[in-house]
């Protein structure tokens, strides 16, 4: 009769061990000080979880499974989280951003993601590194990034399989879109590449009177902002723009904005210029998208920035943004 007792409860043991949790368990420790909470967010979800002093945190979340986020106000990295996941957190740096490294349940999947995510945040998912190549060297680029993608899923053999359907679509139309517009993105920054005479625009009209041309900025280098007042990823701009005005005023650098808006918001334009106290020298295109240096650069999206020297020659025909911390560094290589 002991034994019997014995052998029940021993089941009993084995049946809760092997029973599974029907929600994530997050634990994980923030090198940034001072953070009070940090957030998880996912479809149709949201939760806040609060971060101890020594910047630990630790959590029980029940979730549809999927992508999540997790941020720290702006700051933030995605994750795969589905219940009965177990995962701990190990932050490389004082910004999420900067990569985190997962141990426990879940964690061959979300390391998976993580190295994905490094890879499109580098140079590799830069199409402009491939454009610029000539054909052999986009051929090796173009199989050693292949190379590098299969790399990381080889080696995550348990993969869940809703990210091994989102991984192929998300690589398949990354390669497709380089493979496809390699010929003709390639000519294009062959004629615009550095070294290269500038594209001219000729007497588009200053917002504060009458007409400017880019060899009326000759002496100068010249920071082109190609832009349109329906664009908001263009108006995100305007608050960097704006410092970087302040920041460079005196020195040999004009900042000039292109607008291509159409003729039926020229007026839009003028009072945008005016109410937003847009700095720099305010331009206005001859003919929107269809004005000679826009098709001469090959813009088809905006916003567009372009780099000219002081003698009229291309530094970066697709220059840095004014949020791009790159930006400052070329300019104090340049010696502005």
């Amino acid at each position: 009769m002991k034994k019997l007792i014995l052998l029940f409860a021993v089941l009993a043991i084995v049946s809760c061990k092997t029973e599974k949790k029907d929600y994530v368990t997050l634990i994980g420790k923030l090198k940034t000080p001072g953070v009070e909470k940090i957030t998880v967010q996912g479809r149709g979800f949201s939760k806040d979880i609060a971060v101890n002093i020594d910047g630990t945190f630790s959590d029980t979340l029940k979730v549809t499974d999927g992508v999540h986020a997790i941020s720290n106000g702006n700051d933030r990295i995605t994750l795969f989280l589905k219940n009965g996941y177990d995962l701990n957190l190990e932050f490389k740096g004082e910004k999420m951003s900067e990569g985190v490294s997962f141990s426990g349940e879940g964690a061959e999947t979300n390391n998976f993601m993580e190295n994905k995510r490094k890879f499109y945040m580098g140079d590799n998912a830069n199409p402009k590194s491939y454009f610029s190549l000539d054909k052999a060297g986009f051929d090796t680029k173009l199989a050693t990034a292949k190379a590098e993608l299969k790399g990381y899923k080889d080696n995550a053999k348990d993969l869940d399989s809703l990210i091994i359907a989102m991984d192929a679509r998300n690589d398949e139309m990354f390669f497709g879109y380089i493979e496809s517009n390699y010929e003709a993105m390639h000519e294009t920054l062959t004629r615009l590449a550095k070294g290269k005479s500038s594209p001219e625009f000729v007497g588009y009209e200053n917002f504060k009177g009458g007409k400017t041309s880019l060899s009326d900025l000759k002496g100068k280098f010249v920071y082109v902002d190609v832009w349109a007042t329906w664009c908001a990823p263009c108006k995100a701009e305007i608050p960097f723009l704006k410092t970087l005005e302040k920041e460079y005023e005196g020195k040999n650098i004009q900042i000039v904005s292109i607008s291509v808006d159409k003729p039926e918001a020229y007026e839009t334009w003028k009072k945008m210029v005016s109410e937003e106290q847009l700095g720099g020298m305010q331009l206005y295109a001859d003919n929107n998208f269809e004005s000679q240096f826009i098709l001469d650069y090959g813009i088809n999206a905006i916003p567009r920035f372009i780099l000219i020297d002081a003698s009229g020659n291309i530094v970066d025909a697709d220059a840095p943004r004014p949020s791009d911390p790159k930006l400052k560094e070329l300019f104090t290589e340049l010696g502005i």
